[in-house]
C-alpha cells in the first residue's frame, strides 16, 4: 500500500486489516431487499478547502469485488453494536482511507436511508459530514480502487454509488449551511 498526497508521491505503508465486528452481516427489508450493517451503516462525507478555498470531498472508488464495486462513494460501512454514527463513520474512515480521528471535525449527521418492515426489519444509513484543515493524505485499504478528493461541484459527474447517488442533492444542501473549516494561518 502507498500513502499518497495528492497524487504525487508513493510511500510504503502497513496497512492493519481491520477486526470483524459484531455489526457485520445483512439486513433484510420485507421486500427481501438486503442491507449490509447488522445495527445499521454509516459513512463520512468529509470535506476540505480545495483549490481557491472551495469545497472538495474525499471519494473512495469501490473496489471491483466489493457491493456496487466500480461506483464512487464515501468510506463507511456497518456499525457495530456499541457505536454512535460519528464513531462509526469515523473509524470506518481510518480503516478505508487512513484518517486519523483526531484530524477530523465533525459537524452533523444525517440519515440518508432508512428502511423498516413488519417483520421488525430496522436499518439505518446515516451520513456523517465532517471537516478537515486540509486535503488529508490518504491510505487505501483493499475496499478501495481509489481515494481521491473531489472538487463538490464535480462530484456529480462520476459514477455513484446508487445510494450516495440518491442523498448527494440533500447532503450537499445541509453541508451547504455549516461554514467549511479553514486551516488556521
Amino acid at each position: 500500500m502507498c500513502a499518497h498526497s495528492r497524487g504525487t508521491s508513493c510511500v510504503p505503508v502497513l496497512y492493519p486489516e481491520r477486526v470483524r465486528g459484531d455489526g457485520d452481516g445483512w439486513v433484510l427489508s420485507d421486500n427481501g431487499a438486503a442491507y449490509w450493517g447488522k445495527h445499521g451503516a454509516a459513512g463520512l462525507l468529509l470535506r476540505a478547502p480545495g483549490q481557491h478555498g472551495s469545497p472538495a470531498v474525499l471519494l473512495q472508488h469501490r473496489a471491483p469485488w466489493s457491493h456496487q464495486g466500480g461506483t464512487w462513494g464515501l468510506p463507511g460501512g456497518a456499525r457495530d453494536s456499541h457505536e454512535t454514527p460519528e464513531q462509526a463513520a469515523v473509524r470506518e474512515a481510518h480503516e478505508e482511507a487512513g484518517l486519523a480521528a483526531e484530524l477530523l471535525t465533525v459537524r452533523t449527521t444525517v440519515v440518508t436511508a432508512e428502511i423498516s418492515g413488519t417483520s421488525g426489519a430496522h436499518w439505518t444509513y446515516t451520513t456523517v459530514i465532517a471537516d478537515a484543515a486540509d486535503l488529508l493524505e490518504t491510505v487505501p485499504n483493499r475496499e478501495s480502487a481509489e481515494l481521491r478528493w473531489v472538487a463538490e461541484d464535480a462530484v456529480a459527474d462520476l459514477p455513484l454509488h446508487p445510494g450516495f447517488a440518491a442523498s448527494w442533492k440533500r447532503l450537499r444542501a445541509v453541508a451547504a449551511t455549516i461554514p467549511l473549516l479553514q486551516a488556521e494561518l
